[in-house]
């Protein structure tokens, strides 16, 4: 969803900082299995987040959301935080309806803050398209991620570092990721990152290798089959060049992608999720609507 002011920000980035208020929103979703339909039966919000409506493609058992910040872009200052809850039985898939936009700061940090619990029997799906961090931003992205032992979550996110198409890299600002997954009250996952705008690691072996896109893949499920990781390992990349991993843990596997398109990224890890879904929830992956607009 673009609006004049977002047009703005895009063509004003010789500024030090777009003119614009800031904005400290908060959007807390609840659903719950009811009989044999999965319901939106709690949607409070603070500020520019929302759902308008929930979404049946699949039929009642799936419930659908978009997640809207009407704004588009996110620059300093601004602090949104997005709580779901998925109640026992239910099933929801989350996504939104374009690129995140994370423009340049003067000085003060941009944050998004992310809830996710799942209950027993629940399933999550987390697919949001990707989050572009312009020259000179400073971006916070934190999720917890909080799993019943018998829940199930896949989750999505793509992170493109400047603007590569208009030759703009990623010289200044800077980024700091952390996703911590619990599952039966353990942590099973705890990561933290800080990529510095033009700093050695984007460009090291150790950290970027000098690509501008980066994505990661975490799907929770009990007893993940072994055959399952050699399938999708089998899923070729469409980008010439890029870079890809997949690991399995116990209950757990983690797909990663380096490249330069966030296009080829996305596709590869839908190609994924199509092998993964019938395997683990016992549903065909139905592509959100929304991200062919």
């Amino acid at each position: 969803m673009e609006c004049e002011n977002c047009c703005r920000y895009d063509w004003l980035m010789n500024l030090a900082e777009p003119f614009a208020s800031t904005w400290h929103a908060h959007l807390s979703l609840g659903f719950e299995k009811r009989e044999t339909a999965t319901i939106l039966a709690r949607r409070e919000h603070v500020g520019p987040l929302r759902v308008q409506k929930p979404l049946y493609p699949e039929g009642e058992a799936v419930c659908h959301a978009i997640v809207l910040h009407p704004p588009s872009g996110i620059v300093g200052g601004d602090e949104l935080e997005i709580d779901v809850r998925v109640g026992p039985g239910a099933h929801a898939l989350l996504t939104t309806p374009g690129a995140s936009k994370w423009y340049r700061s003067a000085g003060a940090w941009a944050r998004q803050r992310l809830s996710l619990t799942v209950d027993a029997g629940g399933v999550l799906e987390w697919l949001p398209q990707e989050s572009i961090v312009f020259d000179a931003a400073r971006a916070a992205m934190s999720s917890s991620i909080d799993l019943h032992a018998e829940a199930r979550f896949i989750g999505m996110e793509v992170l493109c570092l400047g603007r590569r198409a208009s030759g703009e890299a990623f010289a200044n600002g800077a980024v700091h990721l952390g996703t911590r997954v619990q599952r039966a009250g353990q942590p099973i996952w705890l990561e933290r990152g800080q990529m510095e705008g033009g700093s050695g690691l984007l460009n090291s072996p150790a950290g970027l290798a000098g690509f501008s896109i980066s994505g990661t893949l975490l799907v929770v499920a009990p007893h993940i089959k072994s055959g399952l990781l050699a399938a999708c390992r089998e899923i070729p990349l469409q980008e010439a060049g890029a870079r890809s991993g997949l690991t399995q843990l116990p209950d757990m596997l983690v797909a990663r992608y380096l490249g330069h398109s966030s296009e080829a990224a996305r596709h590869w890890f839908a190609a994924l999720w199509q092998q993964l879904r019938p395997a683990l929830i016992g549903r065909a992956a139905q592509t959100p609507r929304i991200w062919n607009t």
